[in-house]
């Protein structure tokens, strides 16, 4: 760990936890956590577990609406929102975060496009769980930790309507940067039975830099500058009495480019960003497509026990950019260089998740979870133009038993531990790759469905020092599968099978980690060292502009700290740091030897927040990050680092409320984190180099009627 940045935290860190034994006490309210199986209370479990609540996603939205940059600016160890519609190079704690929609699965690891990031509007979103770290809780993907966007749930009682718009547009130029979103919702609830529905429409602009230049649209994997995108949401609930209740959830999501404007590659070794202009775009534009569906059951006093049973399924479509590129030639349909394709992935999943939890056994010290989850995940990737499969149909049929214990042997100890058993298949019918592959028609990949078994263990105590100061320490494991669908259409050599091809093994992280919490008067502070290793990794390298999987054993380290001081009943402060390190084994000795780029790590990063109520009509909320420079073995990745402020602003008038939001405040001039690092023998590097957005201003009203 590199001691530096670290040092500028220590001061901080004792600052906060000295003013805390001077204060006086004070109770928080509790939250639980949905996305712990046993219903973990945030602050009190053994691993970091942050929870985004719906003010803070109010605060965000009033200055940018876009689910990356919202988790970039509040969670540190989140890398950088690339401000476009892919996710690649954006990890969390150095590795891959599972994404879920209320508990269902978003994230595509079979293939893995990286576009999970958008599948469901933040107008939908009721809050944010997140846990730090790995973790088996939810099964497969949650290497780096697991991101729950919890929706919105019908509140009962009379019909309630809300209705909002907002306007976006940069200050440093014209008509085209000019976006703007509608959303509605009505609620309300009649007898046993209870609903909610949602709509939201947003469309994008351009976007432009500090100066006033038109940002590099990616027409290959796809943006948000220049699209258009809706969200419905649908629940409908019945409660059988106070104990029991019945809720479905429909959610569809799409977000699809408008293809207007094309890139214009800039000059990355002179720093020279590319930028747009308008021109015509073939193929169809990029887009996301994602319905989630679930079907869940609860009993809160089954015979002594809480049940749970969910039902879900998840239909994804993501299409890419399309192009004559190398990958797409096959001679037999059209002369080389002339063969116009593009991808889509598609990815259906359906699932089911029972749970049984009972408290109050051994004189009320012990409470046991236990369950089981079954998941089927079929995925592909099509040539659409020419109806070729580029990776063909993968078949994951996944059964997961578990039991978590919760043991308090006296009153300030509390004990967890958890086994999980992941019993998984793999099936992929034999195939032939494209032509391309090594440019004689392709290969012969025999097919197969070779199987994995993985125990996954964890264990954890927390202790509360005082009633006020908890120390915590985690062992926990995560299961996670590398890319299939890149592994399985780079095969070029015939013979292949893909029983006994070894970049297909599973994933395995083991996650260590340690800290305290102090929550004293109206202070509080959280620290917390982890390791995260895995002695057969999944690294993610750039060639020729496809990014491809190294199986390679890494090792990653760091801190992540937060701190918040209720000044009174009107202001707080917030402040937040985080330092992720890590190496990759690349020569197969079985030590680490070099540093992992940007594309798996994050930069080190301090966040200050500021919320204030000046009046009962005026709210504020000002947040600034600064991303450190970094260093890396391969010189010519090396980051130089920035500094961003945003401001927003709510004003409650007689009928509803106006808000004001600005993003990058002082219209900060920068490159950004994916486009600096991006490694200079990179084919795209220069389309890719893109520069960050400049000063945006957005206003919005809403009203609740």
């Amino acid at each position: 760990m590199r001691l530096k940045p670290l040092a500028r935290l220590i001061p901080a860190a004792l600052l906060f936890a000295c003013a805390a034994v001077h204060a006086e006490e004070t109770q928080l309210e509790a939250v639980t956590v949905t996305a712990t199986r046993s219903g973990g209370v945030a602050g009190e479990t053994p691993q970091k577990i942050t929870v985004i609540t719906r003010e803070e996603i109010e605060h965000q939205l009033a200055i940018n609406s876009e689910p990356s940059q919202v988790l970039g600016n509040l969670i540190p160890s989140y890398s950088p929102s690339r401000q476009k519609l892919s996710n690649a190079g954006e990890t969390f704690r150095g590795r891959n975060a599972l994404y879920m929609i209320d508990g269902v699965p978003q994230s595509n690891p079979l293939r893995d496009g990286k576009r999970e990031g958008y599948t469901v509007d933040l107008s939908m979103v009721e809050r944010i769980e997140i846990i730090h770290g790995a973790s088996a809780e939810q099964g497969l993907g949650a290497t780096g930790g697991i991101i729950n966007f919890v929706t919105r749930r019908p509140r009962g009682g009379d019909l309630r309507q809300h209705a909002g718009v907002s306007v976006t547009a940069p200050t440093e130029n014209d008509y085209d940067g000019l976006g703007y979103k509608l959303d509605y919702r009505v609620e309300g609830s009649r007898g046993n039975w209870d609903f909610l529905a949602g709509l939201s429409y947003q469309t994008r602009g351009l976007y432009y830099d500090a100066d006033g230049k038109a940002i590099g649209v990616d027409n290959t994997q796809g943006d948000t500058m220049d699209s258009k995108s809706y969200d419905a949401l649908f629940k409908l609930g019945y409660w059988f009495d106070d104990n029991q209740n019945l809720t479905l959830s429909i959610n569809r999501f799409e977000l699809k480019g408008n293809n207007d404007y094309v890139n214009v590659p800039g000059d990355a070794s002179e720093g020279i960003p590319a930028t747009s202009r308008r021109g015509t775009v073939g193929g169809d534009a990029p887009k996301n497509e994602a319905l989630t569906s679930s079907l869940s059951y609860t009993h809160a006093k089954l015979a002594g026990n809480e049940i749970g049973v969910q039902l879900y399924s998840q239909r994804f479509r993501a299409l890419f950019g399309g192009g004559t590129e190398t990958a797409f030639q096959d001679p037999r349909i059209a002369p080389r260089g002339t063969l116009f394709d593009q991808s889509q992935n598609e990815s259906e999943k359906l699932g089911a998740k029972f749970t049984v939890k009972r408290d109050g056994l051994l004189d009320n010290r012990l409470m046991l979870t236990g369950g089981f989850d079954v998941l089927q995940d079929k995925t592909r990737q099509r040539l659409v133009d020419t109806d070729r499969d580029w990776v063909p149909e993968t078949r994951f049929r996944n059964f997961a038993p578990f039991v978590q214990a919760e043991l308090r042997p006296f009153q300030r100890l509390k004990l967890q531990g958890g086994v999980r058993r992941e019993f998984a298949e793999l099936d992929v019918d034999t195939f032939q790759t494209v032509w391309s592959t090594n440019r004689a028609g392709g290969v012969t990949v025999q097919g197969g469905n070779p199987t994995f078994e993985e125990t996954l263990y964890n264990a954890g105590f927390v202790f509360e020092a005082t009633d006020w100061a908890q120390v915590f320490a985690n062992y926990s494991e995560g299961f996670g599968m590398p890319d299939v669908g890149r592994v399985l259409r780079a095969i070029s050599t015939a013979g292949q099978s893909v029983n006994n091809f070894l970049d297909l093994q599973p994933i395995v992280t083991d996650n260590r980690e340690a800290g305290f919490r102090l929550k004293r008067g109206p202070f509080d502070f959280e620290l917390s060292y982890f390791e995260s290793d895995s002695d057969l990794g999944s690294r993610l390298v750039s060639v020729g502009g496809v990014y491809q999987v190294r199986r390679e054993k890494t090792e990653i380290n760091g801190i992540e700290a937060s701190a918040g001081w209720k000044i009174n009943a009107d202001h707080r402060l917030q402040a937040s740091y985080a330092q992720v390190n890590g190496r990759s084994d690349t020569d197969g000795d079985g030590k680490v030897d070099t540093d992992l780029d940007g594309a798996n790590i994050s930069p080190d990063r301090l966040t200050l927040r500021w919320s204030a109520r000046w009046s009962d009509k005026i709210d504020s909320h000002v947040q600034g990050s600064y991303f450190f420079d970094r260093r890396f073995d391969d010189r010519r990745l090396d980051f130089s680092g920035y500094s961003l402020v945003d401001a927003s602003m709510t004003y409650r008038l007689p009928v509803g409320r106006l808000t004001a939001g600005v993003e990058n405040l002082f219209n900060k001039d920068y490159v950004t984190y994916y486009s600096q690092t991006l490694a200079a023998n990179e084919a795209t590097r220069d389309e890719r180099y893109f520069k960050g957005r400049g000063r945006t201003v957005t206003v919005g009203y809403q009203v609740d009627f």
